[in-house]
């Protein structure tokens, strides 16, 4: 299983009277764990198991894809992990995604704010109990919604080591990939994301930009033209989405492979071998879209400008085929935050091919384009991973 990559899980009481227990896997860098930069990652959703980012997205393991024959779906080594690197706690959160859980299903609803609050808390729970990695640089990683929370964990970290009497974490920066920011934004231009990727034509585009005045995304009800066209490219998007849909059955199929996450978690030997405590978790999903989260944080541009003046690092990647949240998105409000330009857009390679753009800002902030990639690292993990270990050691892309 996951025992020789060094790796334990566990869980963490958070909140009143510890009521949120939250589950996590722990694995140690490959190269040196003493030093290495420490990295939690959080999956999106809300409420999609970090499980997921370990064996299809930067982890050590990966499922072997073949037919399900009833037994533990057996686990392979990877080669593109950034475990390679770095030291990586996968965290489920919040409670209800994965093997999290709360003591008190009736507590109040979470919240993205409270969810910063919550994983701010762990870390520092988990670094008590792990004291050896205090001094390790600390990054807060993740993709898709966990855009909307990282930035606030970010900042929640920064102020909790000014406080008195609280652990100081080593917190440097972030990485974020196809990150949701705001979703005034982020839906906006998929409009136009379509028409430069030819899916929808000039026509139809130029229709739309003339009747919706840009707005594709909170249209007015009364303007019924524009209402007409957003549904006429969203049928469009819809029927490409139904033309890839496959037997998710059978191991041809590409979206098999998460089958074999939700085989491999509900099994009892594997949940035994995780200390899964007995009763908390019913069948588990890589995604719990019922996982209950006010989403408070309507735009996280202002958690990112109040950690740029703080002088923290980040990335920035897209998928520059992703079309869920744009890579013309993530470049429109790293726009608006109005940084100077450090470095002009050029080509990132791997050996001497193209891999991505990238472009980098007076806030230390980095963005890059991985060339062919979708919403998440799974669709090119060995140029994500090459990008990473760049950027993480501050070495030019």
């Amino acid at each position: 299983m996951l025992i020789h990559h060094q790796k334990s899980s566990w869980y963490i009481g958070v909140g009143d009277a510890e009521e949120d227990q939250m589950f996590y896997y722990f694995i140690k860098s490959e190269s040196n764990p003493k030093e290495d930069p420490l990295l939690v990652w959080l999956t999106g959703g809300p409420g999609c198991s970090s499980f997921s980012g370990l064996v299809y997205e930067n982890g050590p393991l990966a499922f072997k894809v073949e037919a399900y024959n009833g037994s533990v779906p057996s686990l392979v080594s990877t080669t593109y992990s950034w475990t390679k690197v770095a030291n990586i706690i996968y965290l489920d959160q919040p409670v209800g995604t994965g093997f999290s859980y709360s003591r008190n299903p009736l507590a109040d609803i979470l919240s993205d704010t409270g969810s910063a609050k919550r994983v701010d808390e762990f870390l520092r729970k988990l670094l008590d109990k792990h004291p050896e990695y205090f001094s390790n640089p600390f990054y807060v990683t993740g993709n898709s919604y966990s855009g909307k929370v990282i930035p606030a964990i970010v900042q929640e970290i920064s102020n909790g080591n000014y406080i008195c009497c609280k652990p100081q974490i080593n917190l440097q920066g972030y990485v974020l990939g196809n990150p949701v920011t705001d979703l005034s934004v982020d839906y906006n231009t998929r409009i136009p994301f379509a028409h430069g990727m030819a899916l929808i034509s000039d026509e139809l585009y130029e229709s739309m930009k003339r009747s919706c005045g840009g707005n594709y995304f909170d249209v007015d009800p009364l303007n019924t033209e524009c209402l007409k066209l957003v549904k006429d490219s969203t049928r469009i998007y819809e029927e490409l989405i139904l033309a890839s849909n496959c037997d998710n059955t059978s191991p041809d199929c590409y979206t098999y492979r998460y089958s074999l996450s939700e085989y491999w978690a509900n099994n009892k030997s594997v949940r035994r071998a995780l200390k899964v405590v007995k009763g908390t978790t019913g069948r588990w999903d890589r995604c719990n879209f019922n996982v209950q989260c006010n989403q408070d944080i309507k735009s996280s541009i202002p958690y990112h400008i109040n950690n740029s003046i703080k002088g923290y690092r980040s990335l920035i990647l897209s998928g520059d085929h992703g079309m869920t949240i744009p890579f013309i998105a993530t470049q429109t409000w790293i726009r608006s935050l109005n940084y100077s330009i450090i470095e002009k857009w050029r080509p990132w390679m791997v050996l001497d091919r193209v891999a991505g753009y990238t472009k980098t800002y007076a806030n230390k902030m980095t963005f890059a384009t991985v060339k062919e990639g979708g919403h998440t690292l799974e669709y090119k993990p060995e140029e994500s991973s090459i990008l990473f270990k760049r950027w993480i050691s501050g070495q030019p892309l």
